[in-house]
């Protein structure tokens, strides 16, 4: 029987309607840094879709968890 897929950072950001090429993460994620006391779903760059989806993917500890658990680390370099 196979597992939940492994989602890479790829899919992640085309599944949130964003260009997904790994120079266009790289600029994201350089453009969205977050201070330690901004939580990923609290961001303001968010759309509510987008926000609803990290949320309820986070909060069922689902397939996108650890692809999503990478962004925020990404995002928070300095946390």
């Amino acid at each position: 029987m196979l597992g939940e897929p492994e989602y890479t950072m790829n899919e992640l950001f085309a599944q949130l309607g964003l260009e997904s090429s790994d120079e266009a993460i790289d600029k994201f994620v350089a453009e969205h840094l977050l201070d330690k006391d901004t939580s990923l779903i609290e961001a303001d760059f968010w759309t509510d879709s987008q926000r609803a989806f990290l949320q309820e993917e986070w909060k069922r500890d689902a397939a996108w968890v650890e692809v999503i658990d990478e962004l925020n680390v990404r995002l928070h370099p300095t946390a």
